[in-house]
């Protein structure tokens, strides 16, 4: 049974990866970013503070740090797939943290050291937008610790997901039974 269960959570991992390579391509074609004008009408002044000028929004008092439910966690700008709630985990830091992203291809690391320390800044690949940071401190299996603003992200929930054109991710959460 355990072999079934192995193989069938590769094969989901694979046709996952290989429709999220897709699905980041096309993003990337159908996608333009707004101007900072329209941006700033279309967001919330934290939303703009912290996808436009690399803000950090105060922990504990953003709305995802302690969502349960289940779903994909979007790119606020372009609607990006960038996290699942199945990586999401308790950080005890106040911001949401995941292991790693849905989908790698969204993500855009870069050497951040403007506090005089060294660290990772994570940005969405097609929106630009300032996730937050990676850090090496996080759980198995990966290690990492993506600390991510809130203010960044639109949750989108399992049973939206379909209706919102995100239904290519919902296999994942099939087959752990996380349909909430």
């Amino acid at each position: 049974m355990s072999r079934f269960i192995s193989f069938t959570a590769a094969a989901i991992m694979l046709v996952t990866a290989a429709l999220t390579a897709a699905l980041t391509a096309e993003t990337a074609l159908a996608f333009t970013k707004p101007s900072q004008v329209d941006l700033k009408t279309q967001l919330s002044p934290i939303q703009y503070a912290v996808t436009q000028e690399d803000r950090t929004e105060p922990p504990y008092r953003n709305r995802y740090w302690n969502l349960k439910t289940h779903g994909i966690y979007v790119d606020v700008v372009s609607g990006e797939v960038l996290f699942s709630s199945l990586d999401k985990y308790d950080s005890n830091t106040g911001w949401p943290s995941f292991t790693r992203p849905l989908v790698d291809e969204a993500i855009v690391e870069r050497d951040d050291s403007l506090l005089f320390i060294q660290r990772t800044e994570v940005r969405s690949l097609n929106g630009d937008s300032h996730l937050g940071h990676v850090f090496p401190d996080g759980p198995a299996p990966t290690g990492l610790r993506y600390c991510i603003n809130s203010a960044a992200l639109r949750f989108v929930a399992v049973k939206n997901m379909e209706a919102e054109g995100y239904g290519a991710f919902l296999p994942a959460f099939e087959s752990v039974g996380a349909y909430n």
